[in-house]
């Protein structure tokens, strides 16, 4: 089966960035989240005939990866009932209310990022290119690109586990002029006009 004549595989295509960012922040392991991905491209396809055409495929397909891991979840758990080492193991798994509240917060946080710094999370990743391709994408040195997802990432890491804003959190001095340092008088101009550019 071709995907360029098939609508349905090659809209199921372009949802898989949405599917692999929602497996990583549901299984919190790469190997896990992509494993999840690949069993609910599988599951879709075969079940492909309970899907109605025009409806939202990408909540079809967020739905089945979500109620996949659930299941995933719930084998684990009856397997750990007969096995100690296993519930040991596994002790770190919840319901999902904290994940939701943890992804809550990260997308106010996310939302307050500059635009730059947002793209290139979302490039680098969410979408999973390389530098070099994030920087490609988006005409910038693959050096910019770096430094913008490092910015971002110290920032969102500032605000969710300090509460500082993010984008403002650490911002460089680029974004931000930095504040005077103690012992200037109130007066005095800093940084000083022939420094900020």
């Amino acid at each position: 089966m071709d995907q360029v004549n098939d609508p349905f595989l090659a809209d199921m295509v372009a949802c898989l960035p949405h599917l692999r960012a929602f497996a990583r922040l549901l299984a919190r392991n790469p190997a896990r989240a992509e494993d999840l991905v690949q069993d609910t491209v599988v599951r879709a396809i075969s079940c492909r005939a309970q899907f109605q055409r025009g409806t939202n495929l990408r909540g079809w397909l967020i739905t089945i990866l979500r109620n996949w891991y659930f299941n995933d979840a719930r084998r684990i758990a009856l397997r750990a009932a007969r096995s100690p080492e296993i519930l040991e193991l596994d002790q770190r798994r919840s319901g999902g209310q904290e994940e939701h509240m943890e992804f809550r917060d990260l997308k106010r946080e996310f939302d307050k990022l500059p635009g730059t710094q947002r793209e290139a999370l979302l490039l680098v990743c969410v979408n999973g290119f390389s530098y070099e391709e994030a920087g490609e994408i988006a005409g910038c040195a693959v050096g910019t690109m770096k430094s913008r997802v490092s910015r971002a990432r110290r920032d969102l890491k500032l605000a969710l586990t300090e509460g500082a804003p993010a984008g403002n959190a650490a911002a460089g001095a680029r974004d931000h002029p930095r504040p005077a340092p103690q012992g200037k008088p109130p007066e005095a101009s800093w940084p000083p006009a022939h420094c900020i550019g």
